[in-house]
């Protein structure tokens, strides 16, 4: 079959190359029994790849089994992957299947396969490598004949190199590697899928189909999706819906999508934390301990004005007049720590020290107001990390680490 006949059989839509490409090495691999690992964002559609692999190979009459490895609590994954014998721990009333067993002689899908624990990993490595697994409770071992094809969202070298996935394991299932692109890269794609979504719901809510205007197009377009192809799918159910209009305007579209102008920037690599992100966390401390400067400059100000039985309203030192040169050029020790040049001294009364201004039971050291201004603004947004990264300036990768590295979860 041709990449398009494969793509109107699946109801796939797009003409972009990368997708093309998905589609044609998902043809190419059906007729084999390798392992696949299909990567892509959440929502871009990963769960087409393994239908159109089983459905076009010799497994086709057998069983295709989907698994969505992280919605399996730890404790029970083994036992719903592999089966269990009766008595094999508290509430095993009898022998259980597992998913593999189910899927003999088929084809078993194993979504978000980068959340399986080390034990399972263990496991799942010598299905892949003998045919063999042992249930729960048993030492007997039992044969199966399954391809695998696994899924994720998430960077596993990355995973590899903290020691959560094996690296022997990752090869294993990443014989070939079928990649999906984020859908803010298929602009062109975009308002075909809208129209895709607004005829499916006007089929069954049974209401003539909602259309854009040239405007609205533009704004779709240009927005950069971030839940992919899931999300453009909720919209149009939403407009479908809701909006009596079925012609939508820009305006209109826009209500749909929370802070457009914010997110329509095109989305940035986060391998890595590039130097502008660093820059950025810099100066997000600076403003803090410079807010905090003329806090105590202030107190000081009117503690001795009771001192010397007057008062005065303190005069807030203007910001660009405390805000220090960056020197960019000068190394830094250690990028996950910001170093901070020296405060500008205009004299000596004026030169504050923030340790020496407060009593050393009270001292913040620049993690902890790193994590102060964190937690603010993550309560600030009652925990939605997008808006709280927006806010901050920082990726989202960027801000789950600094999550992780406080425990703010």
């Amino acid at each position: 079959m041709t990449v398009q006949e494969v793509k109107q059989r699946f109801g796939i839509i797009g003409t972009q190359s990368a997708l093309d490409r998905a589609v044609f090495k998902a043809i190419q691999v059906a007729a084999t029994d390798i392992s696949v690992l299909v990567t892509g964002e959440s929502g871009v559609g990963k769960e087409n790849i393994p239908k159109i692999i089983h459905h076009l190979s010799h497994r086709k009459h057998a069983p295709l089994v989907a698994v969505n490895c992280g919605a399996i609590p730890e404790g029970t994954i083994d036992s719903e992957l592999f089966g269990h014998e009766k008595g094999a721990f508290t509430g095993a009333a009898g022998a259980r299947k597992g998913y593999f067993e189910e899927a003999d002689g088929g084809t078993i899908f194993l979504d978000e396969v980068g959340e399986l624990p080390l034990g399972t990993q263990v496991r799942l490595l010598r299905v892949l490598e003998t045919g063999e697994f042992i249930k729960v409770g048993s030492s007997k071992a039992h044969k199966v004949n399954v391809r695998v094809v696994g899924a994720t969202n998430v960077d596993m070298l990355e995973k590899i190199d903290k020691g959560q996935f094996r690296e022997d394991l990752y090869y294993r299932l990443n014989t070939v590697e079928i990649s999906l692109p984020p859908l803010r890269e298929r602009k062109g794609d975009i308002h075909l899928l809208f129209r895709k979504f607004a005829q499916d719901f006007s089929q069954k809510y049974r209401v003539p189909a909602v259309r854009l205007s040239d405007e609205a197009v533009r704004v779709l377009e240009t927005y950069r999706w971030p839940g992919n192809i899931r999300q453009l799918r909720n919209l149009v159910e939403q407009l479908c819906v809701v909006e009596s209009d079925r012609e939508i305007n820009a305006e209109v579209l826009r209500q749909y999508i929370p802070e457009i102008d914010r997110r329509s920037v095109p989305a940035r690599r986060d391998d890595a934390l590039s130097q502008s992100e660093f820059q950025t966390e810099r100066e997000i401390l600076y403003k803090v301990l410079f807010d905090m400067r003329n806090d105590l400059n202030n107190l000081k100000q009117v503690v001795a004005g009771i001192a010397g039985g007057s008062f005065q309203t303190p005069q807030a030192q203007p910001a660009e007049a405390s805000l220090p040169v960056l020197r960019h050029s000068e190394p830094v020790a250690n990028p996950e720590v910001p170093r901070y040049m020296d405060l500008p001294q205009d004299d000596e009364e004026e030169t504050l020290d923030v340790d020496s201004a407060v009593e050393p039971d009270e001292r913040l050291s620049l993690l902890d107001l790193e994590l102060e201004t964190i937690r603010r603004v993550l309560e600030r947004h009652k925990g939605r990390r997008k808006n709280a990264a927006a806010e901050l300036g920082i990726s989202e990768r960027t801000l789950y680490r600094k999550i992780k590295q406080f425990g703010l979860d």
